[in-house]
């Protein structure tokens, strides 16, 4: 993710602002002079409360340092002219553009269209389809062989059997004839999703069209959505240099033995699986859907299991080798809960431009624009065969200042659209009548005018868009006088940092670790036995040849580095060299063999340089913001403050 937006979500969490508050409103304090009124505090504050996770950000003095720091580092902002600068004003005005599109739209429409994906999402279809391939641009002429071809097909199809034809007929250049599987909403182009999810099971639909070309489609099965899986796994990954443990594949099925000798899935997981995040868990992931693993072997694995409790035999992916238990199995989720992930899927989809569409319509309305169009027999009359070579220009004696269109309190004149044909001219396809170009064009350019008309004045119509942008713009400031002010320059002052590496050695160190082997068994006598033998001297890997048998997995081993918090290691082991007492961890039995006792070690320079570098930096930033304290006057308003630390004890 992109620094800036980390920042911006930190500030979201931290700080918030709140614009357009009233003079008349009580001043909790004054910044320079600049007032900061009780209201916003009070917004602020409960807006964050359950988002905070640092407790003393709860209480109201510390919540309001961070605040008139924040404070602080807008003031300064703005007196050395950050929101002048062009790269600020770009970065704003594409954000707002962005923003924008949330808001611009017709939510009628879209929530009908959300509806129909959820109803496709929730279902699968089994599909196959001949394609006759054509460009998008492509002449009437070639269009009308096209479509032809794929009537004749589609007869065929009906007359002799949709797969015989299908296998028959593909080249896999011009002609495509794809077994197509199972798939859902947002798998396909919408066109022929709608195609496939309106065709009854065994029909094959009518002839349609696709920016790929005229397409027919065989429906041979329908089913509701797999829904979404739990599932936990113990996942290996090679380990150069571990020969004691030997390579994943043997140890996997180690492991694999033990499950069904009745030993526990998430106490095995906990001191084997690689996995470093969902190994604490006892291997559980989170939830996941059909289409959302990158592995396909685990998923069909995954969804193959059938019953609560089954456990996988051993797979390999490009991850690495794994054993999958079965958690939960649910259903597709309800509407309300996928409406946001359903509605940023349409807007980004083909079906987008029936939203668009609709929108037009709306903002035709609303700014009084006539659907006739106005007599455009001039620019017609401009254009020649240069317009197809993309070499078209307008003619010296253009007729440029007349009238055109008005849009709300803006005039386009003559010019306005002549450039935009101008421009229109690199997409220019396959000659056409001028007449209906030069009209196609036209709705064009009212229609992308219209939008740029209500984003340039939806901060005066809309008062939440308002309140995102001006939050946003507080914050870009705040981004940029950060990096310019601290982090840059923190980067930078090489010899600084390494000052400060020197006078703060002690925080620099590695922990105390061990070099050692941890023995765990389901058995406390096979691990006694396993001690007998580690004093007597005998070889790790003869030990484990003689505890455990291909058919029974009595002992797993496992050799590393490990400091205390250590996923092998039980709690309150005694870091000494040697043979260790037999632990109980995680429902086993453990037994460490301790090679090497490493002690705490200063860190180098080198090792350390990324903390150290963070630290200097929140060093730095902590002495600039005493310095802003004593440029720019803060003045608390003790009586406001009373009031507002009775109004949250209140809550």
């Amino acid at each position: 993710m992109n620094l800036k937006y980390l920042f911006f979500i930190f500030l979201a969490v931290t700080i918030a602002n709140v614009s357009g508050q009233s003079n008349k409103k009580e001043v909790l304090f004054k910044v320079d002079g600049d007032p900061v009124y009780v209201s916003e505090f009070l917004r602020v504050y409960n807006k964050n409360l359950d988002l905070v996770q640092d407790e003393s950000q709860k209480d109201i003095d510390e919540y309001l340092t961070l605040f008139t720091n924040y404070k602080l580092k807008l003031k300064e902002a703005k007196t050395l002219g950050f929101q002048e600068k062009p790269s600020y004003i770009r970065e704003l005005a594409t954000y707002k553009k962005q923003l924008a599109k949330n808001f611009i739209t017709d939510n009628k429409v879209t929530d009908e269209l959300v509806l129909e994906a959820y109803n496709r999402v929730s279902n699968d279809v089994k599909a196959s389809h001949i394609l006759i391939k054509i460009p998008e641009n492509a002449s009437p002429e070639d269009t009308l062989v096209a479509y032809n071809k794929i009537i004749k097909l589609r007869d065929r199809a009906v007359m002799e059997g949709f797969e015989p034809v299908r296998k028959e007929v593909h080249n896999g250049q011009t002609v495509f004839g794809e077994d197509l599987g199972y798939f859902s909403g947002f798998k396909m182009v919408y066109t022929f999703e709608s195609a496939a999810f309106n065709t009854k099971i065994g029909a094959i639909s009518q002839p349609f069209r696709t920016q790929f070309g005229y397409h027919i489609v065989f429906v041979q099965d329908k089913r509701p959505s797999l829904g979404e899986r739990t599932v936990a796994h113990i996942m290996l990954v090679n380990k150069p240099g571990d020969s004691l443990t030997g390579k994943p594949e043997t140890k996997i099925q180690d492991i694999y033995k033990k499950i069904k000798q009745g030993e526990d899935f998430e106490a095995l997981a906990k001191q084997f699986s690689d996995d470093g995040n969902s190994a604490p868990k006892g291997g559980l992931l989170n939830p996941f859907s059909s289409g959302q693993i990158s592995a396909k072997e685990f998923e069909d694995t995954a969804f193959g299991l059938s019953e609560i409790g089954d456990v996988s035999e051993p797979i390999k992916t490009q991850f690495g080798w794994h054993i999958i238990k079965l958690y939960g199995k649910k259903p597709i989720g309800s509407l309300e809960a996928m409406k946001p992930e359903l509605e940023q899927k349409v807007k980004r989809d083909e079906r987008s431009k029936l939203i668009d569409e609709s929108l037009y319509k709306k903002l035709r309305a609303k700014y009084n624009i006539s659907t006739k169009q106005p007599a455009l027999d001039y620019f017609a009359g401009i254009l020649n065969d240069d317009y197809f070579k993309r070499s078209w220009k307008l003619p010296n004696d253009f007729t440029g200042d007349k009238p055109l269109v008005k849009i709300g309190k803006k005039q386009f004149t003559y010019k306005d659209f002549g450039d935009f044909l101008l421009d229109a001219q690199s997409n220019a396809g396959n000659k056409t009548e001028f007449k209906a170009l030069v009209s196609k064009n036209y709705e064009s350019f009212v229609n992308s005018n219209l939008v740029a008309y209500q984003e340039d004045n939806l901060e005066d119509e809309n008062t939440e868009f308002a309140d995102v942008v001006s939050e946003y713009r507080d914050g870009l400031l705040l981004f940029d006088l950060m990096e310019t002010t601290i982090w840059n320059t923190a980067k930078s002052d090489s010899l600084e940092i390494e000052n400060y590496y020197n006078t703060h050695k002690v925080k620099y160190v590695f922990p105390k670790r061990v070099d050692a082997v941890v023995a765990s068994s389901k058995d406390e006598r096979t691990l006694k036995k396993v001690s007998k033998l580690m004093e007597e001297g005998m070889a790790l890997d003869q030990i484990k040849g003689l505890i455990n048998s291909n058919d029974k997995i009595d002992v797993i081993f496992t050799s590393d580095v490990m400091d205390e918090n250590h996923q092998a290691l039980p709690k309150g082991f005694e870091f000494k060299k040697g043979i260790s007492k037999i632990y109980n961890h995680h429902n086993a039995f453990v037994l460490v063999l301790v090679d090497e006792v490493l002690p705490e070690t200063q860190k180098t320079f080198e090792e350390s340089k990324g903390a150290v570098i963070s630290d200097y930096q929140l060093f730095k930033e902590k002495n600039w913001l005493q310095e802003l304290g004593k440029k720019y006057k803060i003045e608390i308003n003790q009586k406001a403050l009373e009031y507002v630390k009775s109004q949250i004890k209140k809550q």
